[in-house]
């Protein structure tokens, strides 16, 4: 039987303007290097980019990103929406997490992709698996306006910052020293396969979330294209990866997905 979810309580203030001021925060802390505080991420990156570092046109998802959040912050905070159950459980992972993306941002810019920017976006990762999870999990179905103001821009969220955890985490060790050498080929492949079974995993969980699964697919084919040009097992493992993707997908959807997503 669905657990029927009592109206959440009376939010104050500042749960409501948490989501929005994080939101802010996150897209204002990347215009500091035009400003002359830090270096761009993408220079950043670029001085330890790894095998499994995505083409350079992946990052620009960051843009429909960036407008997601402010979507789901403008659309929680509205009158109507406040007492909304779900809203109420997905309020605080999220701000939690657009401040993650902020933090990030304004330490990378400064310090370069080390150790502690891995902790900050794990830290972030952490908040939105939490409210994937609460996706997951709800028992009834989703309003139109929740659909594609909290499922969409949260899930795809998720969905990146699993891959861009990998990917910061490979660039961490290259920025503190450590070179596979050799072997970096098939560490690489096997780190992607690894990445993409846990992308498989939560897919099968969450009943095969297209938004999550439309955004992994777009990182592993901008590895490949990427990572994969110079190195056939990185080629091999995107793809392969993608493959796990689309039938945990598929599984997903005709075990109930269609009837959730839908």
């Amino acid at each position: 039987m669905a657990t029927i979810h009592a109206p959440a309580s009376r939010p104050v203030g500042p749960v409501i303007l948490a989501p929005v001021a994080a939101a802010l925060f996150q897209i204002l802390t990347p215009v500091l290097p035009s400003l002359g505080i830090g270096a761009p991420i993408g220079s950043q990156s670029d001085s330890v980019s790894t095998l499994v570092t995505p083409a350079g046109w992946a990052f620009a998802i960051w843009g429909p990103l960036y407008l997601g959040t402010l979507v789901f912050a403008g659309y929680q905070a509205l009158p109507a929406n406040r007492y909304d159950p779900l809203l109420a459980r997905l309020r605080w992972p999220a701000a939690g997490a657009f401040f993650g993306n902020g933090l990030w941002a304004l330490y990378t810019q400064s310090f370069g992709l080390s150790i502690v920017s891995v902790a900050i976006i794990l830290f972030t990762l952490g908040c939105l698996l939490r409210a994937y999870r609460t996706l997951a999990a709800w028992p009834t179905r989703f309003s139109a306006g929740a659909r594609w103001c909290a499922v969409l821009p949260l899930s795809a969220l998720t969905s990146w910052l699993t891959v861009a955890s990998t990917v910061n985490i490979a660039a961490a060790l290259r920025f503190h020293g450590v070179d596979a050498g050799e072997s970096a080929p098939l560490i690489a492949a096997a780190v992607m396969i690894v990445a993409s079974a846990i992308g498989a995993l939560a897919l099968l969980r969450s009943a095969g979330n297209p938004p999550y699964a439309l955004v992994f697919l777009w990182a592993l084919t901008a590895i490949h294209a990427a990572g994969g040009s110079t190195s056939a097992p990185v080629a091999l493992a995107a793809l392969a990866g993608g493959a796990l993707i689309v039938v945990a997908t598929l599984i997903g959807l005709v075990r109930g997905g269609r009837r959730k997503w839908f």
